[in-house]
């Protein structure tokens, strides 16, 4: 026989390892994207009082409209 190594031989635990240590590697990468995304869209919402006064300030609606919202 050969040696207690199976049929795969000494070369494919090596293969599995890189592949292993590849997955975690990905996972990893893409929990980082998700959880910057999930960051990135919480700190942009803004709510409809600030969007009227950003309006307002750039003149595209006027002080009625804005007393009246």
């Amino acid at each position: 026989m050969m040696g207690g190594m199976g049929w795969w031989g000494p070369g494919m635990g090596g293969i599995f390892m890189i592949l292993w240590w590849g997955l975690i590697i990905v996972g990893l990468i893409a929990l980082v994207k998700w959880l910057l995304s999930v960051s990135r869209r919480n700190g942009v919402e803004r709510d409809a009082l600030d969007i009227l006064k950003e309006r307002y300030a750039r003149g595209e609606s006027d002080r009625e409209e804005y007393e009246t919202t």
